[in-house]
């Protein structure tokens, strides 16, 4: 059985990430993490500062973090 010739599919308009730098990005260094909780820690930003913290020392992922429950910012 022959199969027919299809025409190309081409796409109208470019990708959404033509030109942008995707996938995995490196890891923050030491001095980084340090810079941005101190910054935290003198806006008086408790709540992204636990956020930070958490996120550091647990390593979980952006999207993790986000979907775990507290009931309120007091039990931190």
């Amino acid at each position: 059985m022959e199969t027919p010739n299809l025409p190309a599919i081409r796409a109208l308009h470019p990708a959404w990430n033509n030109g942008r730098i995707v996938g995995q990005k490196r890891p923050l260094k030491p001095k980084h993490v340090w810079a941005i909780r101190v910054r935290l820690e003198l806006a008086v930003n408790h709540r992204d500062l636990a956020l930070f913290n958490l996120a550091t020392d647990s390593k979980l992922r952006g999207c993790d973090l986000v979907k775990m429950y507290c009931r309120s910012d007091s039990s931190w």
